[in-house]
């Protein structure tokens, strides 16, 4: 493509859109919001008001016939990422998919042998890979550190989130006339944690880490806590503990601690709607100094819109999670839940089923 910015489509005008990918599309330096789309009239036309999209559409398939459109942004229920992707594939169109990238792996390895056919670009919405403390400790990871010798991630939701959220985020507009999914998915909670949070620490986990080839997990289920404790193998020989709990009695605390043959790596990452790169501490054994990353651009979620648009503008590689990278991810967070089930150490490759 010659053009310097691509014209996106946002399916779904619901809470993340809202909260995230109209903003980023506007203000991305290399994209812009060309449409809206939502069976809901009242709420596609009040986000049309507020974000100005060159056009608005009820139909998907009305948006995706469109010729003027490049790409869509899947910004709806879980449950229908993956048909949302297969039709915006089929229809020739590049496609940022919010995650997780499907409900069960079955699904998930149907659209990866799609996206591979199609040759069009498709990124999984993992927005922490562009938070500018990860991708530093990532360079480090991959340059000056040497062999990493082990890593622990956490992740855990705090009772204080939504009032520090409700304060930061604009003011939600919902509609009755929206589509959801079939029954409550937030009704079996070991289910929706893992895919909703466990999904992010999986994803750093394997960003930073690099593949995991094995897990073995239990999980605390009590005082209204869910808290799993994961043993991790990574592909590299890493020793790796996950630690995913929701919600803890206390502020927001997600990070990482990372040891390697040259130096370690100790990361603070922020609630999101913060929109503050993580606190990253890099330790240089070799010469004996420490280092952090300012990271004053932290809108992670505009950074992976640039980040999308310049693989289709430009040819430049990929940098976000692939659709491998999510299905690598369905396959852990699935191995994590046969785990706990089973008490045994479960191998990522013999995994299938449903989350």
């Amino acid at each position: 493509m010659t053009r310097t910015e691509l014209n996106i489509g946002v399916l779904g005008a619901g809470q993340i859109a809202q909260s995230a990918h109209f903003e980023s599309c506007t203000k991305a330096a290399n994209a812009r919001l060309y449409a809206i789309c939502d069976l809901a009239d009242d709420l596609r036309e009040r986000m049309a008001h507020t974000h100005a999209p060159d056009k608005t559409f009820a139909d998907y398939d009305d948006m995706l016939a469109d010729p003027g459109l490049d790409a869509v942004i899947i910004a709806t229920a879980d449950a229908f990422h993956v048909p949302a992707a297969i039709r915006a594939l089929r229809a020739g169109k590049h496609v940022l998919s919010e995650k997780p990238v499907g409900t069960s792996i079955e699904e998930t390895a149907e659209l990866a042998r799609l996206v591979r056919d199609s040759g069009l670009t498709y990124m999984v919405g993992h927005m922490k890979r562009f938070d500018p403390g990860i991708q530093a400790a990532k360079a480090f990871i991959d340059g000056d550190m040497g062999q990493m010798v082990a890593l622990k991630a956490w992740y855990c939701d705090s009772t204080r989130r939504y009032p520090m959220t409700d304060a930061v985020q604009p003011l939600i507009v919902t509609s009755a006339r929206s589509r959801r999914p079939e029954g409550d998915p937030k009704t079996d909670k070991r289910r929706y944690y893992m895919l909703a949070h466990g999904s992010h620490l999986v994803d750093t986990a394997r960003f930073l880490g690099g593949p995991i080839t094995a897990v073995r997990a239990r999980l605390s289920d009590q005082r209204g806590m869910f808290c799993w404790f994961v043993e991790t193998e990574f592909a590299n020989g890493v020793l790796g503990h996950l630690d995913l709990t929701v919600a803890v009695r206390m502020d927001w605390h997600e990070g990482f601690q990372i040891y390697g043959q040259n130096g370690s790596a100790l990361g603070k990452t922020f609630n999101p709607w913060y929109f503050r790169s993580s606190e990253v501490d890099i330790f240089d054994e070799r010469s004996g100094t420490s280092s952090r990353i300012l990271g004053e651009d932290g809108h992670f979620y505009r950074r992976q819109v640039e980040g999308f648009a310049r693989c289709i503008l430009d040819g430049a590689p990929m940098t976000g999670a692939s659709i491998e990278d999510g299905l690598a991810s369905m396959r852990a967070m699935r191995a994590i839940a046969l785990s706990v089930e089973t008490g045994t150490r479960v191998e990522l490759a013999s995994v299938t089923g449903v989350m």
